[in-house]
């Protein structure tokens, strides 16, 4: 049957006079809600006039500053138009501000919320859900306000906390600038402006340009994406490198340090310490040795070391001698209190990561399992992982696949048919267009665990 959308622009205080509270009011036909919240931000609202009684909170990614900001309420076309024709509302903000945003992300998303209960009814259930930074997004709602949900889904997720996120984005930098451009005085924390970040990411492009030219500055380079666990397949339009092409490896590995360095290391770095009051990171008493040494891509680092005959263990002296940098305590604390994670989960939350992710290494869900395991929460947690390369690559069967996995833990108290051989059946089955990756893995251990379990980590001084 032909369905007819209605889009209608509405305040919030237009929404809050509507009808009262009623379980699942059904709409006459499919109905699109435009509008703004009291902070500025806007929301987007899709209720099929079929509606199941389930809502679906979605948190978008990380969006810089001066990009345009538009409400989301879905992570792709295709996922969205399968989800609403399965019944599910649909919402989302586009939170007040850009950049590191979760302290207005948070509650505009709650707002969104309150604005679609006051317009349609309370929901039978309500699952947030989000990707990349909306993968922090979902998992701090989950913390502080289980009440509300059901379950969470995190996707991509930047569930380290905001905390060990920064303090891995400047590892890799801080071997590059320390064996590669030693008397350069390229800035890597403290960064005043967004034209001194833009300066110093250009600086340091040129460097990684110019030490990709040669197997030393390749070696250096395939240690600095191992201390970020960058791994030899990152995109998906790159050819998958066998097991021992340690050269093709490398060369995707710098393809994803030119882009880490083009914006979070430094532009996006810039926004968060102007919301932070200052440097949130630190690598004071860091082991870069030890690291590396947990690291999945040593053998290819030691390869290419002997290839290009130099000698790793005077490079980690030289990491180890080198002046370190030390946080702003302030700062510390407001990327503690705003972005890192208790592991205090009251709900189901299902994390679903892709394996050859540069942006959001998927070790980051070794981070959040250890954290949740500190917080007492473990049996809510399940991981699973899409055998595919890049950030945030799954297909529309596999993300409903998980979020159809969620909903029978939330209905049956049990992680039944969340296997990956039952998720590629449930991706088959909601999409028989799109594929079905889910595979058996462990990912290793994230290299710089911190969270407010464990707030000293890597912090000695």
């Amino acid at each position: 049957m032909h369905r007819i959308r209605t889009r209608t622009l509405v305040t919030v205080a237009a929404l809050l006079l509507a009808a009262p509270l009623t379980p699942a009011a059904h709409a006459a036909e499919d109905t699109r809600v435009e509008g703004r919240l009291p902070s500025g931000a806007t929301y987007l609202m899709d209720v099929p006039a079929d509606w199941n009684g389930t809502v679906l909170l979605y948190s978008h990614g990380y969006t810089p500053a001066g990009v345009p900001n538009p409400a989301r309420n879905a992570p792709d076309d295709t996922t969205k138009s399968l989800l609403l024709k399965e019944g599910y509302a649909l919402i989302g903000s586009s939170y007040a501000t850009t950049g590191w945003a979760v302290t207005a992300a948070v509650p505009d998303q709650l707002a969104t919320l309150d604005t679609f209960t006051a317009r349609f009814g309370r929901a039978g259930r309500t699952i947030a859900w989000g990707t990349s930074y909306g993968g922090l997004v979902t998992t701090a709602l989950a913390e502080r306000h289980a009440s509300r949900l059901a379950g969470s889904l995190s996707m991509c997720g930047l569930v380290q906390g905001g905390v060990a996120n920064w303090n891995s984005t400047l590892d890799p930098v801080f071997a590059l600038r320390t064996l590669l451009a030693p008397g350069s005085g390229i800035p890597l924390t403290g960064l005043p402006s967004p034209t001194a970040a833009a300066r110093a990411s250009d600086a340091m492009t040129a460097v990684l340009t110019e030490a990709q030219r040669t197997a030393d500055g390749r070696a250096r380079i395939a240690l600095a994406a191992a201390l970020h666990n960058i791994p030899g397949w990152n995109d998906p339009a790159q050819p998958r490198p066998a097991p021992t092409d340690r050269d093709a490896q490398q060369s995707n590995q710098y393809q994803a340090l030119v882009g880490l360095v083009k914006f979070p290391a430094f532009v996006w770095r810039q926004e968060a310490e102007s919301r932070a009051g200052g440097n949130p990171s630190w690598n004071t008493g860091v082991d870069y040795r030890a690291m590396l040494r947990d690291s999945p891509y040593l053998k290819e680092v030691e390869e290419l070391y002997t290839k290009a005959g130099l000698s790793l263990k005077s490079d980690l002296d030289t990491l180890d001698r080198a002046p370190r940098i030390r946080a702003d305590r302030n700062a510390v604390d407001w990327m503690s209190r705003t972005s890192a994670f208790t592991g205090r989960l009251a709900k189901p939350q299902l994390n679903i990561h892709t394996t050859g992710d540069a942006l959001i290494p998927v070790q980051s869900e070794s981070a959040y399992r250890r954290t949740a395991t500190a917080g007492g929460s473990a049996p809510l947690l399940r991981r699973r992982y899409v055998g595919n390369a890049g950030h945030c690559t799954f297909s529309p069967g596999e993300q409903i696949a998980a979020l159809h996995a969620l909903e029978d833990r939330i209905s049956s108290g049990h992680w039944r048919g969340s296997d990956p051989a039952a998720l590629n059946s449930r991706a088959g089955q909601a999409d028989p267009a799109s594929p079905a990756r889910y595979v058996s893995y462990l990912p290793a251990a994230y290299p710089r665990p911190y969270d407010r379990a464990h707030p000293a980590d890597g912090q000695r001084k």
